[in-house]
């Protein structure tokens, strides 16, 4: 009886394994089904381009979404109107999955191989469109993998906005809205697909403005005090000070406000500023400097001078264990084969980037495994990485070769092009939710090797300070 009774544990639970594995190559069937669905949404965020904290149909949209598939949602976390959280299930683990949504100022462009403005205010040319789309379905697919399989746990996705200088994820972190999470997941559109080790710079922002006192600028200049001397005194220090600055690190600026008329004195001006480097400590002391140069400037031109932080974000802080399980299932997933009407496509968008052609076999197939990597933009999941470990990954979504922030960029993010490449995403980063549902000791492997790269002395403090959300710094 003993023995009979054995046997039926056993095959049961062997019934039990096959069936899951049955369900979740059926959850990624249903996924690759619901293609025109997901793509819809994409197209209509993308269609939508708003800038960060401005995203409100694209949240409300990514909100409908997932509670039309069962998530409870939390609405305007941090204080962000646009900022969410669905959440379904109960218990641990606890895996997230992000999601942006905000677009770039500028860059508006059709979905065409020729650059063609589509007459708005804002473009996706970093594929936030995709990114936020692809995350909610990930989440939708791992909640139906769950109760198809009536496992323990709950799957949270983060509508995360204004990645794009507005430090979106760092309000929600510095909030603890992570502090319960055990593992969270990222992915982001690109020209490649690849899951290695990533890393990010960095990044602190302000915007300085001067203030000085109007006159006639030719009839009485020396009553005048021109704000936008205090501007260009400032540039001319920090463009000196380039010179003696670590070659890794990297400082932008745009001029966001400088005078009306040549002939007035412009009594206000304002610079907008970041500052980065691979190594938060080196940015905060080339930030200081910057802020030194300022002071200076308005001195020197009889000006005053205040700023205010804009952004801060700690840079990103890898996660191996969990790098080579994303790796693993990017490349059972694959990348992207084109039809002879994208290819038509690519290779003009090609000639753009001044290639002969579009290299093809790059969407195709999955970069090799590496586990280091150089740094160059910035990213506020750096901020989530110190908070939880985390793992992101990239794919194909725009014609190989083309740069982010482009509008070659744009222009692919709103074709089926991108639309492929989104849905690699999706796949990827369902498979990987379900491995980590499956797997504790992944989990807890996973959470070792942050402890032990993060330092048993680190405390977290955020580097925008304690201001409340940049919501107006796209106004």
């Amino acid at each position: 009886m003993r023995k009979t009774l054995i046997l039926l544990v056993v095959l049961g639970t062997s019934v039990f394994s096959m069936n899951a594995q049955k369900s979740e190559k059926d959850i990624i069937k249903k996924l690759e089904q619901k293609s025109d669905e997901y793509g819809n949404i994409a197209q209509n965020i993308w269609e939508f381009a708003e800038m960060g904290y401005q995203e409100e149909q694209s949240s409300g949209l990514l909100q409908k979404t997932l509670k039309d598939s069962g998530f409870s949602i939390k609405t305007g976390v941090a204080g962000i109107p646009t900022a969410f959280i669905a959440e379904y299930g109960s218990g641990s683990p606890v895996i997230a999955i992000m999601g942006e949504y905000d677009a770039l100022p500028g860059l508006s462009q059709k979905a065409t191989a020729e650059k063609e403005s589509a007459g708005a205010a804002a473009g996706h040319a970093c594929g936030h469109h995709l990114f936020g789309t692809a995350s909610t379905a990930a989440a939708i697919s791992t909640k139906e993998w769950l109760e198809a399989n009536k496992a323990k746990g709950t799957i949270r996705f983060y509508g995360t906005p204004a990645e794009e200088g507005g430090s979106g994820k760092v309000y929600m972190v510095r909030e603890g809205l992570f502090n319960d999470v055990d593992i969270a997941l990222h992915w982001h559109p690109g020209s490649q697909n690849a899951a290695s080790a990533g890393a990010a710079l960095a990044n602190k922002s302000a915007k300085f403005r001067f203030h000085g006192i109007s006159a006639h600028a030719a009839g009485s200049p020396e009553k005048g005090r021109s704000a936008l001397d205090g501007v260009e005194a400032m540039n001319l220090m920090i463009n000196m000070m380039r010179e003696h600055i670590p070659q890794e690190a990297r400082i932008h600026y745009v001029i966001t406000a400088g005078g009306k008329a040549p002939n007035v004195v412009p009594d206000f001006a304002e610079v907008y500023y970041y500052a980065r480097h691979n190594r938060r400590d080196v940015v905060i002391d080339i930030f200081d400097r910057m802020v030194k140069a300022a002071e200076g400037a308005a001195l020197g031109t009889g000006t005053t001078m205040d700023y205010e932080m804009i952004g801060g974000t700690h840079e990103l802080l890898p996660n191996l264990t969990l790098q080579k399980v994303m790796h693993d299932n990017l490349s059972e997933v694959g990348g992207i084969e084109y039809t002879a009407e994208e290819k038509e496509f690519a290779d003009k968008i090609a000639v753009t980037l001044g290639q002969e052609k579009a290299d093809l076999a790059t969407a195709k197939n999955v970069h090799p495994y590496k586990t280091e990597a150089r740094a160059y933009g910035s990213t506020d999941v750096g901020d989530v990485s110190f908070t939880v470990p985390t793992v992101g990954f990239g794919t194909a979504t725009w014609v190989p070769g083309t740069p982010a922030h482009s509008w070659q960029a744009v222009a692919a993010g709103g074709t089926s092009i991108g639309r492929k490449g989104m849905m690699v995403a999706a796949k990827t980063l369902t498979k990987t939710a379900i491995d980590l549902f499956k797997d504790k000791k992944l989990v807890e492997t996973a959470k070792a090797e942050f402890l032990e790269k993060r330092g048993a002395d680190f405390k977290y403090i955020p580097l925008l300070g304690d201001r409340a959300p940049a919501l107006d710094y796209r106004k």
